[in-house]
């Protein structure tokens, strides 16, 4: 220890006068906030980054600042996840015919079961690609109807809207909207619209910008499933995709929504009624 003062050009009593010295205050509070940050990192399925962390603190009572969360956060190694590969999945090469452009991108809906918006898209596995269909309400962001399988086929849009119209009693006036591929278009999916009296609207040719809300979920969803090992099977992700879709609606803090969940937002909207 002589030696290591002497090198190091401190006195000895000035090294253990240091060494007993208890941590400052705002070390303690470092540690404590650290603490708090890594259970609310776990809690998201380390999906959380600096802006929802901040706010997810700050819900739970604790006042702290964008560039100190920041700090903490590089010091004990948070971060949010990383992407999965995605393959393109609409295809507007066919026949059947295209609904017009009714949204026009007025994605700022009051009430719920006014708008749905739809879309799908691929995921990778360890057995190939499998394919994830949703429908939305644009009110709350909310994922009222999801469906999973092997095959990009009209079978699996049916599905996930089936799933909405269980779960849920639209109104005559609602505007389902989606992309123009062949999924959509097709004649059964065509048809189940007509039969619950939904207006059908699509976006226009090339234009991924018209149908944003899905888009940014999908981003959103690639973004914070993503992890080490791919899923072994369409079997496999379905499970992954259930269980983030639980966390999705009832917990995930949505920036569009005040950083409040799409259950929470939807809670606050009926009340306001």
């Amino acid at each position: 220890m002589r030696l290591l003062c002497r090198c190091l050009e401190v006195s000895r009593s000035g090294y253990y006068a240091w060494a007993r010295r208890p941590p400052s205050r705002r070390a303690q509070t470092d540690a404590r906030l650290t603490a708090q940050l890594r259970l609310a990192h776990a809690d998201s399925g380390r999906t959380y980054g600096r802006p929802r962390l901040v706010h997810a603190l700050r819900a739970r009572g604790i006042a702290v600042s964008g560039k100190r969360v920041a700090r903490l956060m590089r010091a004990a190694g948070l971060h949010a996840r990383g992407r999965r590969r995605f393959r393109v999945t609409t295809d507007s090469a066919h026949r059947y015919p295209v609904a017009p452009n009714r949204l026009r991108r007025r994605f700022a809906v009051a009430t719920v079961n006014a708008v749905w918006a739809a879309d799908m898209t691929a995921c990778a596995t360890g057995d190939g690609w499998c394919y994830f269909a949703v429908v939305l309400d644009l009110a709350s962001r909310r994922v009222i109807g999801w469906a999973v399988r092997r095959s990009p086929t009209y079978e699996l849009v049916i599905s996930a809207l089936q799933q909405a119209l269980a779960h849920r009693r639209p109104r005559a006036t609602l505007l389902h909207h989606s992309d123009r591929g062949i999924q959509y278009a097709n004649r059964p999916y065509r048809d189940l619209l007509a039969r619950h009296r939904i207006t059908a609207s699509m976006s226009r040719l090339g234009d991924c910008w018209d149908n944003a809300p899905v888009e940014s979920f999908f981003s959103t969803f690639k973004a914070e499933t993503a992890s080490d090992r791919a899923w072994l099977d369409a079997h496999e992700a379905a499970g992954a995709i259930g269980e983030y879709l639980d966390f999705y609606n009832r917990r995930r803090l949505h920036s569009s929504l005040g950083y409040r969940s799409p259950l929470e937002f939807e809670a606050a909207l009926k009340s306001a009624v």
